[in-house]
């Protein structure tokens, strides 16, 4: 049983204030915790930061509904929230911890190790875990305990309980107490100011130094690639000018991002290597110089999430210069047998795909370097990553991709797959209302209804439009670059004053029409009709 340790004197009476300060003893120890594991991660382990490995044992375990919740609330800031959030949880236990070790001892302690216990189990199971992974989290635990420990006593002597526990072991008078009590104030002040202060410029530096984006930003800057053989050509009529319509192209800085890297890996293209193997003929080990050197080539290619809700904004269509998967799984040679590709990234995730949309001659799958007319943003994959057409991101379109396993579906699984979404998911076609929304009103007149649509590999014949349950109407298809590439539409309505609802569906060139049947983001993406009710005054 934990012997109690609450104070004995006067200041029993403003344990609150006690409670406070130890609060904040658990909290700079837990910063000191944090500081040390993140400057030995900078030292012998740049992949085990406990906090980032935590941060992604947390995507990887947290149900399905909640990922979808988290991407549909928080977009792109939802790795931001979620360190945030962690960030604060990691605050309430080191506040709690303090009060504990402070009341009673040594439970504080016990809070620490466990939390080091499980971030050390988070790190060392990490893909791509080093011999070292667990160093970070070990010592910085050990080194936590012992601030903890170190802050309390001073905090104790500080509120006379070790001075009265001190003079009833001796059975000496306590006529010292007080000047014992003023050192323990200065001690705890001055140790608890300088290793917060320590711990905060040496856990950023050590994090900021570990995050070599810096550099490899710098990198791909300076990276030259060679002219694409063959370019995109925009036909005549490809793009309306209608304002609040989505572009043909979407700038880089506005394509959506999705992933479960909770900071952007880094990778130099220079030591990138590209690894085929598994059921093939000949593992094959490409470069960075090795895969440019084949050739690039441009393609125009809508790319997809599965997370994407019935008229949503995770899709965008980009001009990619790469070179065709399949001419390097030829390289290879895939053997009878095989019918899937997992590919995995510098960060360990997995993806599953088709080994047949990968060889086709007639899809344009490709291990892309560059996006509309520049080397790959960090963010989006550089200095390589895959783009397959008419596949959902989540079993396609690996980011920072450095292997591809020849397998089979019956013998591997992608990071998804467990995680209740389908292991093959070919694309739903779909449209979307980019113009008129809830919420924006329009004036009475002729008011246009634009949007995009999109069926890749098969590609869209039209799009059409309703008000309020109306007989449908057939709107105007801008002219496609190609069948993997969206198209707009528009159609020009006259608006009356009141409220509308407007709906739209494609029908794609196989004569299909889009379904109506509403199915949620999982297991293999959402479908349904959008339909937007739109405020028009006079």
């Amino acid at each position: 049983m934990a012997k109690s340790t609450a104070p004995t004197t006067k200041s029993k009476n403003r344990r609150w204030v006690w409670a406070l300060w130890s609060a904040l003893a658990g909290v700079v120890s837990a910063a000191a915790f944090l500081a040390v594991a993140e400057l030995v991660t900078l030292l012998v382990a740049p992949e085990s930061s406990p906090i980032l490995a935590v941060g992604s044992f947390v995507i990887d375990i947290v149900p399905q509904p909640i990922k979808e919740f988290a991407i549909a609330t928080f977009g792109e800031a939802d790795k931001v929230v979620l360190l945030c959030s962690l960030g604060l949880a990691v605050t309430v236990a080191a506040a709690i911890g303090g009060i504990l070790q402070f009341f009673a001892r040594p439970f504080g302690l016990v809070v620490l190790v466990i939390a080091g216990a499980l971030s050390t189990a988070a790190t060392v199971t990490r893909a791509g875990a080093s011999v070292l992974a667990a160093a970070p989290p070990v010592l910085g635990t050990l080194v936590g305990c012992a601030m903890l420990i170190l802050l309390i006593t001073r905090l104790r002597v500080w509120s006379g309980d070790a001075v009265a526990g001190s003079a009833a072991r001796t059975g000496s008078p306590d006529a010292e107490a007080p000047a014992a009590r003023e050192v323990g104030r200065r001690s705890f002040l001055i140790v608890t100011g300088a290793v917060g202060l320590s711990a905060v410029v040496v856990g950023i530096g050590a994090r900021l130094l570990n995050a070599t984006s810096a550099s490899i930003d710098a990198a791909r800057r300076e990276l030259r690639l060679p002219e694409p053989r063959t370019t995109v050509a925009i036909p005549q009529g490809a793009e309306f000018e209608v304002d609040g319509l989505s572009p043909l192209i979407t700038p880089n800085a506005d394509f959506y991002r999705v992933d479960t890297a909770l900071t952007v890996p880094a990778v130099d293209p220079s030591t990138w290597r590209l690894v085929i193997d598994g059921m093939v003929r000949k593992r094959v080990e490409l470069s960075f110089d090795d895969l440019v050197g084949m050739g690039l080539d441009e393609y125009s290619v809508t790319l997809t999430c599965v997370s994407n809700e019935v008229g949503g904004g995770l899709v965008g269509n980009a001009i990619w210069q790469g070179v065709p998967i399949r001419d390097i799984l030829k390289m290879a040679g895939p053997q009878t047998g095989a019918d899937m590709v997992l590919s995995r990234s510098v960060d360990g995730y997995t993806a599953s795909t088709p080994l047949e949309s990968l060889t086709d001659d007639g899809l344009d799958a490709i291990f892309a370097v560059a996006m509309n007319g520049e080397p790959l943003p960090l963010e989006h994959g550089f200095p390589v990553r895959m783009v397959v057409p008419g596949l959902y991101g989540y079993v396609s379109a690996t980011k920072w991709v450095t292997e591809l396993k020849v397998t089979t579906f019956d013998a591997d699984e992608a990071y998804w797959t467990p995680r209740g979404y389908s292991a093959q998911a070919p694309i739903k076609f779909a449209s979307r209302i980019d113009t008129p929304r809830t919420g924006k009103p329009v004036v009475a007149g002729t008011v246009a209804v634009a949007g995009v649509a999109w069926a890749q590999t098969v590609g869209i014949d039209r799009v059409e439009v309703r008000i309020d349950d109306g007989d449908w109407q057939s709107a105007t298809l801008s002219n496609p670059i190609n069948s993997d590439t969206w198209v707009q539409w528009m159609m020009p309505w006259e608006a009356t004053a009141g409220t509308h609802y407007v709906e739209v569906r494609a029908i794609n060139k196989n004569g299909e029409t889009q379904t109506e049947e509403r199915a949620p983001i999982a297991p293999d993406g959402s479908s349904g009709w959008q339909r937007v009710l739109v405020t028009v005054s006079a």
